[in-house]
């Protein structure tokens, strides 16, 4: 259950990153990335607030699964228990 958690994380992170390179889905479908990406190409025309919605999702729903993960690896974790 711990080992899922990470995963899903690593799976979010994944497609948000060729979603930023410009490798995922075709335009039509947003992506994480591709919003990042295109925050960062009309951050030099004043509009830099665009970066931030979806960068910050992301950051946050991956912290937030991370945090999940070490919440259960401490509760299960039975070595750590007997401290």
């Amino acid at each position: 259950m711990v080992n899922a958690t990470f995963q899903v994380a690593d799976a979010i992170l994944l497609p948000a990153a060729l979603g930023f390179l410009g490798l995922a889905s075709p335009p039509p479908r947003p992506t994480g990335g591709s919003m990042l990406s295109h925050g960062v190409s009309v951050a030099l025309n004043n509009d830099w607030w665009e970066i931030y919605p979806a960068g910050l999702a992301i950051v946050l729903v991956v912290v937030a699964l991370n945090f999940v993960g070490d919440a259960f690896r401490d509760s299960l974790e039975v070595r750590l228990r007997s401290r």
